[in-house]
């Protein structure tokens, strides 16, 4: 038999011999070996073991194979050698349970083992240890009273089978690893205190008992501890009953405690207050699990808390609170209520509807108030840009948010039809009219562009487009518009909204306005050539009718002098445009007048109708409303705000009598020749009516009109291209095609409308059927 490097042989005291004469057979051996010397150092333990320390083969220029032969006779034991061995290795693990010292030296113990198991005595060496240490268990038991002793049994448990299994190491790794059925010395120490102790019913349920106590009591406040509770839950995952004798338990004393205290708590506290607890609950189960408990119960612990003190509430949650934290702009709750709720099963689905509905409720009573027309605009901006800063801050730019949001304002701003836009159209006027020193143009630019967010949820553009061509008009006539940039900037944002066509009319007033400088530079020359120039200085815009909004026109008598300028510009211009129209509107008309008052020359920067009755009073001192109203022409109701404004505001260089904040039929006016003021020039503004009904009623009524020739338009336009169609096929077309809100009653009346005039007519057969008429 050959024997590797690291083959041993044994023997015991008593078996000397038998070792001495092996010892003998193999020099025999060699010395028979003619190919080479070879020399054998043996060495003896103290156990009787003897070894081959060296096995060395030295030639010069070569090396030889050693061949050791086996015994010839197998040593025999001595009668009493196994029981004398196991009383031996008895007495040793016996010292180790009961925690003293072990007489025997732990490798001499070891050898002893490892000298049994040559022989064949490993199965009953197995069974002899594993009865030893089952009556050990069981021994415990007995002593066995609270969580502490119970952590100290497991330790000295642990300890004992480690070193047991250390001595018996030989017996481990041979007889129960060729045996599959057999659990090791270690899994055969945690079976047999899994058996006799754990799995005892009583002992069970007082250290589970202890546990869930000793957790309550940290959940409560309490301080304990957490390394005695990280031991026993080891225990109990290392001997494989976690999960049946404490996770059950456990979840469902935690599902019984949170339930109660989410019950609890939603009653006593407010909303932001339960929000910082449920966060603090959180972190606190999953500390516990990274300190003591095991990680496979993170996941249903921490749905447990989430159902509870969450899941259960979200409504009541929302319904109680969601109000007051956008109200109050709590940015930090609102974001721990979105990180919270996005942990839930439907929670943000549910946040969400809360959301949407808070955005349309809250935003419907700016756009719903009559009361709050004036400053309705800026608060649908300052309340756009708040919920802007929720979605980005609190709710992690969630596109769906995002949506909801938008989706919200759009619903609550087309609630009240054609108000908004009307009223956004003046806002944007008052950004834009001259004197407006709340803004830099930077300012000015991200202030359209806010209001361009807005302006993208009206349905009815076209309202906005009315009256935003009012007041364009008025600015660029009267000149005062703050700034071209900032009005082309904002044409620029409409047609990149809109399109070409909406603007086309807004472009062409700018192109008027140009056009008219250029006229205005040859009339002074043309003027220039004339003979006898005047003393009156004039300035005529040239408007196209179709581009600008439509004004009444008023007759009113002019002096002689802007007459006869009249006629000259009139020969002037149609001279060189022959063909066209000119109607003068004196309503858009301003002038500056040169005043003599005692304390010196003024100049009075005033509009046409002002201009009309101030010169009167160089042809005389005192006149009553009638002779002014018989002199001027200016119709009634027009001439009582102008003398309001000439004799009853700040700037007054008319005298009333009697005196009074209102004109009155028989008032009489006289030149105030003591005015004083701290300026040169002064601006006398007119009494603007506030935008009379009529005036607001006839731009809607224009919207209208506008609206009936597209609808006509686009009926036309699909009978033309379909030739026939249904009635519903039709209107959804129209839907497609029209830019604006329109009622389905709306529509068929035009529909009526053009079968009346023999565009379209109705199938005889079928009443719901169309069919165009070439």
């Amino acid at each position: 038999m050959m024997l590797g490097p690291n083959a041993r042989f044994f023997t015991v005291r008593g078996l000397t011999h038998q070792f001495i004469s092996f010892c003998d057979m193999m020099a025999e051996d060699i010395r028979q070996d003619k190919k080479g010397n070879f020399s054998a150092l043996m060495e003896h333990n103290s156990n009787g073991v003897t070894r081959s320390s060296a096995l060395a083969a030295s030639k010069t220029g070569a090396s030889k194979k050693l061949v050791i032969k086996n015994f010839k006779d197998k040593p025999k034991l001595s009668e009493n050698y196994t029981e004398d061995t196991w009383l031996k290795l008895c007495d040793a693990v016996g010292a180790i349970q009961n925690s003293t010292s072990i007489k025997y030296n732990l490798e001499e113990l070891y050898q002893a083992v490892e000298n049994l198991c040559s022989y064949k005595v490993s199965p009953t060496l197995y069974r002899q240890l594993r009865q030893l240490c089952e009556d050990h268990v069981q021994a415990q038991i007995q002593h066995l009273s609270f969580l502490k002793r119970m952590n100290r049994c497991w330790q000295d448990h642990c300890r004992q089978t480690i070193m047991i299994r250390s001595i018996f190491l030989f017996l481990d790794r041979t007889y129960v690893l060729q045996n599959s059925l057999l659990p090791s010395i270690w899994d055969t120490g945690l079976e047999l205190f899994r058996t006799h102790i754990v799995s005892d019913s009583g002992v069970q349920k007082r250290t589970v008992d202890g546990i869930l106590e000793q957790i309550e009591l940290e959940r409560s406040g309490e301080t304990v501890d957490r390394s005695l509770l990280r031991s026993l839950l080891g225990m109990l995952s290392d001997l494989q009953v976690y999960k049946e004798s404490f996770e059950e338990r456990f979840l469902v004393e935690t599902n019984r405690l949170y339930a109660a205290e989410g019950q609890r708590l939603m009653q006593e506290r407010d909303v932001p207050e339960y929000l910082h607890h449920v966060a603090r609950r959180l972190e606190e189960e999953n500390d516990r699990v990274i300190s003591y408990l095991d990680q496979s119960t993170q996941k249903p612990l921490v749905y447990c808390v989430e159902k509870q003190l969450l899941g259960e509430h979200m409504t009541s949650i929302l319904q109680k609170g969601l109000t007051v934290l956008l109200d109050e702009n709590r940015v930090t709750e609102l974001t721990l209520l979105y990180q919270l709720f996005s942990k839930v099963k439907g929670g943000l689905h549910t946040l969400l509807q809360f959301w949407r509905d808070y955005i349309k409720a809250f935003g419907g009573e700016i756009v719903g108030t009559p009361e709050k027309d004036k400053d309705m605009v800026q608060e649908l901006l300052d309340y756009k840009d708040k919920m802007d800063n929720v979605v980005h801050t609190c709710f992690a730019r969630n596109e769906s948010f995002i949506n909801s949001m938008k989706e919200a304002f759009e619903a609550f701003i087309n609630k009240r039809p054609n108000k908004p836009a009307e009223l956004i159209a003046k806002y944007v006027d008052s950004k834009l009219r001259a004197g407006n020193k709340e803004a830099t143009e930077e300012e000015l630019e991200r202030i359209l562009d806010k209001i361009m967010i807005i302006f993208r949820f009206i349905h009815g553009k076209d309202v906005f487009e009315a009256f935003y061509k009012k007041d364009l008009a008025k600015r660029l006539l009267v000149g005062k518009s703050a700034s071209v940039d900032a009005e082309k900037s904002m044409l620029s944002k409409l047609k990149h909204e809109c399109g070409a066509a909406f603007t086309s009319k807004l472009e062409g007033m700018f192109k008027d306005m140009e056009l008219s400088k250029d006229i205005m530079i040859h009339f002074k020359q043309y003027t220039q050539n004339q003979s006898g120039p005047s003393n009156i200085e004039l300035t005529v815009n040239i408007l196209t009718m179709g581009y600008w909004p439509s004004y009444i026109p008023m007759e009113v008598h002019l002096p002689a002098e802007m007459v006869k300028l009249q006629e000259v510009f009139k020969v002037f211009y149609l001279g060189k445009h022959s063909g066209r129209k000119l109607q003068w509107q004196p309503t858009l008309g301003h002038a500056v007048l040169k005043t003599e008052f005692k304390e010196g020359k003024k100049e009075l920067q005033v509009s046409l109708f002002q201009t009309l009755v101030l010169l009167m009073f160089n042809e005389g001192e005192e006149f009553s409303v009638e002779e002014i109203r018989t002199a001027t022409g200016i119709e009634e109701g027009e001439l009582k705000r102008t003398l309001q404004s000439l004799a009853c505001g700040k700037a007054r260089v008319l005298n009333k009598n009697p005196r009074g904040k209102d004109v009155e039929d028989g008032d009489r006016f006289n030149f105030n020749k003591d005015f004083k003021h701290k300026l040169f020039r002064i601006k006398i503004n007119q009494i603007q009516m506030k935008e009379t009904v009529e005036e607001q009623v006839s731009t809607t009524e224009r919207v209208f009109q506008d609206r009936q020739y597209q609808i006509d338009a686009a009926v036309v336009r699909i009978m033309k291209m379909r030739k026939t169609l249904s009635h519903n096929l039709l209107v959804s077309e129209l839907y497609n095609q029209l830019k604006f809100p329109v009622k389905p009653g709306d529509l068929k009346k035009r529909i009526e409308s053009l079968i009346d005039r023999d565009y379209m007519e109705r199938d005889k057969d079928t009443p719901t059927q169309y069919h165009y008429v070439a």
